[in-house]
């Protein structure tokens, strides 16, 4: 079990931060992420409000090698101090059309549909680089920054660690960190966004449902 803790920030200039980005970080990858949100029926089923999100992804890195990932992810999520603070269970499937499928002949149901493309890099003392696979640190830990055009939302960074466990002092930590980075950025904290892209997403749709072009 990891920990994230994030926060992410709107972009009205992302070529501006990406430029940012490259000059404080170690650039990773070119990714797009299709993203599904499944939903139970059931009103005890045990899954968080926001569903299973089962995530295909397509990703280039900096030597040019594609990779393709299917993975299943969900999130029990809090926000402490304007941070999100998410206990994360993940796993990867080999064949996500499949998988889905499963999910809906066991009476789950899609809630909502999101698209992101972007970069990412990271952030950190050299020693303290993590590799591609995502290693946690109990110090000093690496920070993963996401530049993503989110479909029908915009431009957002997204900053995180992740973190062995949920405690205060850690938390504060963290939370300092991801602030004085996003500072480095160009970004001030009026750009943080706190609700998750499932709930923005939601609202938008349901106001073009509402006010018809």
């Amino acid at each position: 079990m990891t920990f994230e803790i994030e926060l992410k920030a709107r972009v009205e200039a992302p070529e501006t931060v990406k430029k940012r980005l490259s000059a404080l970080g170690k650039y990773e990858a070119a990714y797009e992420k299709d993203d599904t949100y499944w939903v139970s029926p059931f009103e005890n089923s045990g899954l968080p409000p926001s569903g299973l999100r089962v995530r295909r992804e397509t990703s280039v890195d900096k030597a040019g090698k594609t990779s393709k990932t299917n993975l299943a992810t969900y999130k029990i999520r809090k926000i402490q101090d304007g941070i999100e603070v998410n206990e994360e269970r993940e796993f990867a499937v080999s064949d996500g059309e499949t998988f889905e499928d499963l999910l809906g002949r066991l009476g789950l149901k899609r809630k909502i549909r999101k698209s992101k493309r972007g970069w990412a890099w990271i952030y950190g003392p050299p020693e303290t680089r993590a590799p591609p696979e995502r290693e946690t640190a109990e110090a000093g830990s690496p920070i993963r920054m996401e530049l993503s055009d989110v479909g029908e939302l915009g431009w957002f960074l997204e900053l995180e660690i992740l973190a062995p466990r949920d405690d205060d002092a850690l938390v504060a930590r963290c939370r300092g960190e991801l602030l004085d980075l996003l500072e480095k950025t160009g970004l001030s904290t009026g750009k943080i966004e706190n609700r998750p892209y499932t709930e923005m997403l939601a609202a938008k749709r349901a106001g073009l449902n509402e006010n018809p072009a």
